[in-house]
């Protein structure tokens, strides 16, 4: 009597947690790095309280964009705003679900305890750069593809070509591997072998919004909405300031 009754127990609890089981989902997202301290905060959250699991690949914008044309499958993504309007227009996202979480701006990176240069105003940053040794960011991301224009505003192109060192800015700082690294602040304040010099000034400043869309083809789109309202929340909005970016609005 006691071993059907156990039976019957376990066999009620097995009941009740199927449908659990049934709705848990694993979510793929492809990130940007400069929003990447924001998923490792709220990521975890997101799935304690929801049940889900995110599966999430960090990289650049351009080579993450890059992924998704070649019809790689993702649930949702967090890129450049130039680019989600990009694939947007290409068919691979779905435009009602853009949604800005975040704006950030641009910065320079030195090794924890390194002297700080001036960056007060553009005359500054242009003497920093040709006063470095080194200087790092990704060429063809964010914001290599401003610092290409900037540069030759400055006049400084050619000056910069032997300097450059073509991976990430704060990370290479952090190393010990670059003087310098010019990315964006969050980037910078992720690493904690380096600290920021300072933004960029303001007469040159680069402000890039981030924003999110759902896959075309997402297989997890009800869960991949729920991360969405997560982080456009107030708590999503404390961690993005916290980290030196702004919240949409």
């Amino acid at each position: 009597m006691t071993t059907v009754y156990l039976k019957a127990v376990v066999l009620a609890l097995m009941m009740m947690a199927a449908p659990l089981a049934a709705s848990a989902a694993e979510v793929t997202l492809f990130i940007s790095n400069a929003v990447k301290t924001v998923l490792e905060d709220i990521g975890p959250r997101f799935e304690r309280e929801s049940g889900h699991k995110l599966i999430m690949t960090f990289g650049s914008t351009n080579p993450l964009k890059a992924r998704i044309e070649k019809n790689e499958p993702f649930d949702l993504t967090i890129l450049g705003e130039d680019g989600i309007d990009e694939l947007t227009q290409k068919g691979r996202l779905v435009a009602a679900s853009r949604t800005v979480v975040a704006r950030s701006g641009m910065g320079v990176a030195i090794r924890k305890g390194a002297p700080k240069p001036d960056l007060s105003t553009a005359e500054a940053f242009k003497r920093a750069m040709l006063n470095a040794k080194s200087v790092a960011y990704i060429d063809g991301g964010i914001t290599g593809s401003y610092l290409a224009v900037l540069f030759q505003r400055l006049g400084i192109t050619d000056n910069m070509k032997a300097k450059f060192v073509n991976t990430r800015g704060g990370e290479a700082v952090a190393r010990g591997e670059v003087e310098l690294g010019v990315t964006q602040i969050s980037e910078v304040l992720y690493e904690k072998g380096a600290e920021l010099a300072g933004p960029l000034p303001p007469e040159i400043q680069n402000y890039t919004r981030f924003s999110a869309a759902l896959s075309v083809n997402a297989r997890q789109a009800d869960a991949a909405r729920a991360l969405l309202k997560m982080l456009v929340s107030p708590e999503a909005a404390r961690v993005l300031r916290e980290i030196g970016m702004e919240p949409p609005g």
